[in-house]
Order: C-alpha cells, then structure tokens, then sequence
C-alpha cells in the first residue's frame, strides 16, 4: 500500500525483494479480503437497539420508533449513535457504510473521526422531525451538506427518499431530476412488506415499483432497498434497467417482512448488495453474520443449494455494495490502483479448522469475532482488535446517558 492506495498484489516473495523499505505487517495465518461494505444502514439507531421488539414493522414504527425520534433525535444524539456504530462496524471488519438518517452532517463528521468510509443519504419525507420541516426542507439541508463536504474523499452522497408510503409524486419527480443532474444514487425501501405494495394499490392504483418507473427513477443509480414482495415480472424489470437490490435478511426475518427472491434477483443479473438495516431492527451491525444469513436463506427460498454460493455472498458483501453504491472503481476488490480498504481474518481458531476452502469459512464459518485487523483507505482504523481512533474514548459514558433518556420508551 502507498499513499492510500494498494500498490501492488504479488507473491511474497516478489514483495519483500520490490518493497524491502516498506512496513511490513505479517498476518500468516490470516484471510485478507476487501473491506465489508455495509450497503443500507441507519447508523445513529444504535441508540434504539433493542428498544422495542417482536413487532411488525408498521407498528414498530408508528408506536415506538418515531415517537421516540420525535422526542429524542437531534444532532448529538445522531453522533453518539453514529459513533456506536461504527466501533461496532469496524470491530467486524466493514469499513464503509451506506446510511440513511437525520442530520447526516453530524453523522458524515463523526464517520471521519472515527475513520470509516460513509455514504450519506439525502433524506426526502413528507414528515416533519426535529431535524426539518417538509421534503422541500429535507433536501435544501441534505444538498447543502453535500455542498460542504463534496471533496472529502472518505465521504459520498445519495438522494434518499424513505419509501414509496412516506414519499409524495412530488416528491419523487424532484428526486429523479436531481439524481439525474448530480449523477446521485438514489436509496429507497421498496417492497419491504405486503402492507406496502397492497397500500400502493388501494392509493396510486399500482404496485410501488411501477409507480417508481412511470416516475423515471429506474436506472442504474437506484439501489432498492429489502425488495421482498416481488413477482417475476418485477425482477425482470430491475434486471432490464440495471439497479441494485440492498438485501437486508435478518432485518426482514425480524420484523417478518418476508423472504427476498435473491437467487431470482441473481439469475436475472440484478447487482446483489449487503446491509444490516438499523440496529433496532436486526439488532446487530454484523455484515458477516448477514452473509451466512442471505446464503442460507436463499438456498431455503430457491431450494436449490446452489443458490448464492460462497463466493457470491462474499461480492455481495464487498463489490456488489460498492458497486450499488456507485464505488466500485475505487473500493470492493483487492486490485491495484484502487483504495485500501482491506479486512483481516484470523483463520486460526479451532472453531475454523480444518480449512478446506477460504471462501466457504468466511460465509459459513468466521464470525466478526475473527477480524483482526481493518484498513481505510490505508490507514489502520482496527490492530489486533483493538479500535485506533481516540474518538472511541468518549463513547461508553455517552451511551449511559442515552440509555437512561430512552429506557422509559422500551418494551411493548
């Protein structure tokens, strides 16, 4: 590596002749992969992990999860949630995160101290929070933001409307428009539930994907998020125009949504990406436990277990969200040229032997328990274990306070 960047990919050999002044750290014994890339994330969350479980999503929210925003969200809560959870993401090797929130400057700032790589959604919803009043406001905010921190190589954006039930035609149209003039990735949920797509019927007389195509927002650029309740039809229709499908398992098996076509999805060309969803929807930022959760799930679905194989999980988890993400240039593979986001794998552990074959022990077998060691763009975020930033100190009182704020909101 040099200057960020990864020079080279040879045989050891051939590097310690080529590079004998370079620092060397020697891990034998270990998997180096790219770093996860953690496709669809509300990262300040962290905060309401756990506060309100065993219920289906609509409730959840309704009842529990923006009431509490309403009361509690405000820049400093989404920047101790935010640092939450990158200390978690880092701990098991992702290295960047695509996020969907509230004052995403607090969170964009506290991504870089913290030393992850972070996309940050350009929130569009038609409902006011403490953070703006209208859609309108929403994107006046989230542009100036990318206004200020457009050259910050660590940091990227995307328009991000929350979902087709929370977000007018409007709405839309302007979303579609300036994804069009700034070359934006567009991060919406669709077709999370039943209740969603039978909701767009009864209001707009069609299912929510077509809603999105007769509004120009099928592309290349849109990364449809959950993408459960599709028939084969719309399959064929987001293979045609070339989106990406953020696939979010343990999210969906929590809150019941249902089971994503993936193996169909795959088959049909459809990029493949990985996300945790919100850690109070999961309850864990883990994006190794959600490759071994997506590859299970769909060999279930498809029966067929040939259905996303080792090797597919794992681009999922790295190029594939870094392609939905409009990065795949720069991150996702370990290739020269590209920036050095790498994630160390300690294969020595008698949970993990034998080893047969690499790639199968990261989808079914190692766990975020097993990273050692976790690179940003060259730099050293995790060693040994242990996090390297000193903005992690302040992080465990600050979590105290927030648990006491919230803890009379918990439970059912």
């Amino acid at each position: 590596m040099r200057d960020g960047r990864i020079e080279a990919v040879l045989p050891a050999a051939e590097a310690a002749a080529r590079f004998a002044d370079y620092e060397r750290i020697a891990l034998p014994e270990h998997a180096l992969i790219p770093g996860l890339v953690n496709a669809h994330t509300h990262a300040a969350m962290t905060l309401m992990r756990g506060l309100a479980d065993d219920l289906p999503l609509m409730r959840w929210l309704e009842e529990h999860i923006w009431p509490a925003e309403k009361r509690h969200v405000s820049s400093e809560f989404v920047r101790d949630g935010t640092l939450a959870a990158c200390a978690e993401m880092l701990r098991g090797g992702i290295t960047c995160f695509n996020d969907m929130y509230f004052f995403p400057e607090a969170a964009l700032e506290t991504a870089l101290e913290a030393g992850m790589r972070s996309a940050h959604g350009i929130i569009v919803i038609e409902i006011p929070s403490p953070y703006a009043a209208d859609a309108a406001d929403y994107l006046r905010k989230g542009l100036e933001v990318r206004d200020r921190y457009g050259d910050e190589s660590l940091a990227s954006f995307c328009l991000a409307p929350h979902a087709p039930y929370t977000v007018s035609d409007a709405s839309f149209r302007k979303v579609a428009t300036l994804a069009a003039e700034l070359d934006l990735p567009v991060h919406v949920h669709l077709h999370e539930t039943e209740q969603e797509v039978q909701g767009s019927l009864a209001e707009h007389g069609m299912r929510p994907l077509e809603r999105l195509r007769r509004l120009n927002l099928l592309g290349p650029n849109l990364i449809a998020v959950h993408a459960v309740h599709l028939n084969a039809d719309e399959v064929t229709l987001l293979a045609h125009h070339g989106c990406s499908v953020v696939h979010c398992p343990s999210s969906n098996l929590k809150l019941a949504s249902g089971f994503a076509p993936i193996a169909e999805l795959a088959a049909a060309g459809v990029n493949i990406a990985l996300g945790t969803d919100g850690a109070a929807s999961n309850n864990r930022l883990d994006l190794m436990q959600e490759m071994r959760t997506a590859a299970l799930l769909a060999k279930a679905v498809a029966r067929d277990a040939q259905a996303m194989p080792a090797h597919q999980a794992l681009h999922a988890a790295t190029l594939g969200g870094a392609q939905a993400l409009g990065l795949g240039e720069r991150i996702g593979s370990i290739v020269a040229g590209k920036e050095a986001d790498l994630t160390a794998i300690t294969l020595r552990a008698p949970e993990l032997a034998p080893c047969y074959d690499v790639a199968s022990h990261l989808a079914y077998a190692a766990g975020r328990e097993h990273v050692s060691h976790v690179w940003v763009a060259g730099r050293l975020a995790l060693r040994d274990g242990e996090l390297q930033s000193p903005a992690f100190s302040r992080l465990e009182s600050r979590l105290h306070l927030w648990q006491n704020a919230l803890g009379r909101l918990a439970g059912h």
